[in-house]
């Protein structure tokens, strides 16, 4: 994804599952300082985002929560990205959560039930999956979804 006069990304546009799935991906940031990954996702009926390397580069997690940004929400962590490095990313969508790993590591773990998911107006072309990056050239590669089967446990 080249670099874009704010943000530029894909999306995907047919038939995408709202709840209980999981998405795999690698990305990489080539030049830029902002958010590399920008991943627009559904969660039942409303989206949200998770934000990798965000608000000048180290910021992770989700936007928006109740309004907020990822950079002023309680899903918020600061973390190192370096330039030309891969991030494995992952993320799961349930009933009541939304989890997100980079490199195995569990950056996110947020129970959405009771708050207001939403996003920017600039990832609304990303509607109802789409990856994105903000003034940064980005890679991906490695792409897939799959959807969780639920116990009746």
């Amino acid at each position: 994804m080249n670099y874009g006069d704010g943000a530029t990304g894909v999306t995907y546009k047919n038939d995408f599952p709202k709840v209980n799935y999981e998405v795999n991906l690698e990305a990489r940031k080539t030049s830029g300082n902002d958010f590399f990954c920008g991943m627009t996702f559904p969660v039942n009926d409303d989206f949200c985002s998770l934000i990798v390397g965000g608000w000048g580069g180290p910021v992770v997690g989700l936007s928006c929560i109740d309004d907020a940004d990822a950079s002023d929400n309680e899903t918020k962590i600061l973390k190192r990205f370096d330039k030309n490095v891969w991030y494995k990313i992952k993320l799961q969508v349930t009933g009541s959560k939304i989890t997100a790993w980079i490199d195995g590591e569990k950056l996110v773990d947020f129970e959405y039930q009771g708050h207001e998911l939403s996003i920017r107006p600039e990832v609304t072309l990303s509607k109802p999956f789409g990856i994105c990056s903000w003034i940064t050239t980005s890679e991906l590669r490695n792409i897939w979804v799959r959807e969780l089967v639920q116990s009746n446990k």
